[in-house]
């Protein structure tokens, strides 16, 4: 096993003809280890990438005492940052990260409870493996690389020829139709109580216990038995891609993520990018309904404010890693359309000062604080109240570059996977929305409804 804190300076390249959204998505998941980040190929999203096999990991079960700070640092420590290589993507090789939300109150040392599906065993809070190498797909110019790292030039070779047998050796897999699930998702929260939840918060919000909280309710079910998750993948994929889709295999679990949003990004010069969503409309049925519905988003003063307050936070919360007075706010309440929902994102960004790495990044700011609320902590100690353990869900999911550069998502729209002894995959899903003083219970409920009508329209046909 290759140690985190190897180097691994070395890369080599070689072109591939092939379309990472085509039909072998589904098969890569089958794979060893197998993780895969695909975007739609719009201005969030250019590149995509496959995984396999990962050289190394490191696992922070639910009751390891082990410090998660210290275990990022250590697992970043391989990084050297470095110019980027001319004409390739920001991810070369190096560290995969999936993030669960409660590493967010691990690092603050507060109450938490361990994430299970069907009273099964506890998941992990946060996952580590280093990638050798990624096949990477380039939406703007259809170029396909296969890519490899190593501590010299033969193992990068022979990482990049691995990667490219494993690719040829994936067979093409029809996207499944709907429905994917034996049965329509179960609800686990009802209606009227998670309404009841919404106006408790209300009032604590008016009490002046905090300013925002996210409130998220699940859903639960099974898929059928010639389903696996990464048929679901290929299906979300296909019928309504995100900039952030992905998949990540972990033996008998598995995430699958179709995010709009993107957490953090550090480029390898230090400059950091965070865009947070707030605000949501649907799409309309028609296209007078559709504009009528995105402008009234960008008219709403609460949808606005409660934007505004999160931007605030993730001021906050990078410039405890960046050089001071570089913290600015480029675009605030842009609209931005998906396959199913309108949303209001803002950008900010900074400089990352010196000294500083991607692990005090992730370390300073998990989890994001637009799934989390203002003030951060008290808003994840009334989730901790009124929710089931989160899990993957509204977590983090990152890649960290050998030269130095980190890209990173927030885990909504995402699917977390187990499957039991007889080999049949359960299922659970969940969506949430951030309350604030004039909050509407009857609104912020059917929201949770829009937010996951991809994805049940996915999985049920619905």
């Amino acid at each position: 096993m290759l140690p985190f804190s190897a180097h691994i300076p070395f890369i080599s390249t070689c072109s591939i003809v092939t379309d990472l959204a085509g039909p072998r998505l589904a098969s890569w998941y089958e794979h060893t280890g197998a993780a895969a980040l695909f975007s739609d190929g719009g201005p969030q999203g250019r590149y995509s990438y496959l995984m396999a096999e990962p050289v190394a990991e490191a696992v922070l079960a639910y009751d390891d005492t082990t410090d998660a700070a210290d275990m990022l640092r250590a697992a970043t420590a391989f990084v050297r940052p470095e110019d980027p290589p001319p004409g390739l993507p920001p991810f070369t090789g190096g560290l995969l990260g999936l993030a669960a939300f409660e590493l967010g109150p691990r690092l603050e040392r507060m109450p938490r409870r361990p994430f299970r599906i069907e009273g099964r065993g506890a998941w992990p809070e946060l996952v580590l493996r280093l990638y050798p190498g990624v096949i990477s797909f380039d939406h703007a110019t259809g170029l396909c690389l296969a890519i490899g790292r190593g501590r010299t030039q033969a193992e990068a070779q022979a990482a990049r020829d691995r990667l490219i047998t494993l690719y040829d050796e994936t067979s093409s897999r029809p996207v499944q139709r709907a429905p994917l699930t034996d049965a329509p998702l179960r609800l686990e929260t009802p209606d009227g109580v998670h309404e009841d939840k919404v106006a408790a918060l209300v009032r604590q919000i008016h009490a002046g216990d905090l300013f925002q909280a996210n409130l998220a309710r699940g859903w639960s079910g099974r898929l059928r038995d010639e389903v696996s998750p990464g048929d679901v993948a290929a299906a979300l994929h296909a019928h309504g891609a995100a900039p952030f889709g992905a998949f990540v295999k972990m033996g008998e679990r598995a995430i699958v993520s179709n995010s709009p949003e993107r957490f953090i990004r550090l480029d390898a010069d230090g400059r950091l990018e965070t865009r947070p969503i707030k605000g949501t409309r649907p799409r309309g049925q028609t296209t007078a309904e559709d504009i009528a519905l995105a402008a009234d988003l960008q008219a709403s003063a609460k949808d606005r404010a409660e934007n505004l307050m999160i931007v605030d936070l993730m001021r906050h919360d990078l410039s405890k890693v960046s050089e001071t007075g570089s913290v600015a706010v480029p675009a605030l309440n842009a609209l931005e359309t998906y396959a199913n929902v309108h949303h209001l994102v803002s950008t900010v960004t900074t400089r990352l000062a010196r000294g500083r790495t991607a692990a005090d990044v992730l370390a300073a700011t998990l989890p994001a604080g637009s799934i989390s609320g203002a003030p951060k902590v008290q808003a994840m100690k009334v989730i901790h109240e009124m929710e089931a353990a989160r899990g993957p869900y509204c977590g983090a999911l990152f890649t960290v570059d050998a030269g130095g550069a980190m890209d990173s998502s927030v885990l909504i729209r995402t699917l977390a996977f187990e499957r039991d002894e007889a080999g049949r995959w359960h299922v659970r899903a969940a969506a949430g929305g951030g309350i604030v003083a004039d909050s509407d219970p009857k609104a912020e409920r059917i929201e949770t409804e829009t937010k996951l009508s991809l994805i049940r329209r996915v999985l049920e046909g619905s």
